[in-house]
């Protein structure tokens, strides 16, 4: 054990740990962003999924507003040619 003690105390040996330790620093970090892209891109997705939903239920509830009361209105407007 005292030789891994020996070793870590010399010079070289600590400027290729400091070393290391950035580069697995940045990696992670790195890769904490590419996963945080991935998820901004999923709820991007899903926001715009979702807007295309609301807009179809719009244009259905439009449509519900505008059709016929009863069948006596709906013979009326085919009479009248406005369906």
């Amino acid at each position: 054990m005292g030789w891994i003690a020996a070793i870590l105390a010399s010079g070289p040996a600590r400027k290729a740990l400091g070393l290391l330790l950035a580069t697995t620093t940045i990696a992670l970090f790195l890769l904490n962003l590419r996963g945080a892209g991935e998820r901004a891109g999923r709820l991007a997705e899903r926001l715009q999924t979702s807007e295309k939903t609301h807009e179809i239920q719009r244009q259905m509830l439009e449509a519900a507003s505008r059709r016929p009361a009863d069948r006596d209105a709906l013979t009326q407007r085919l009479h009248d040619g406005r369906f």
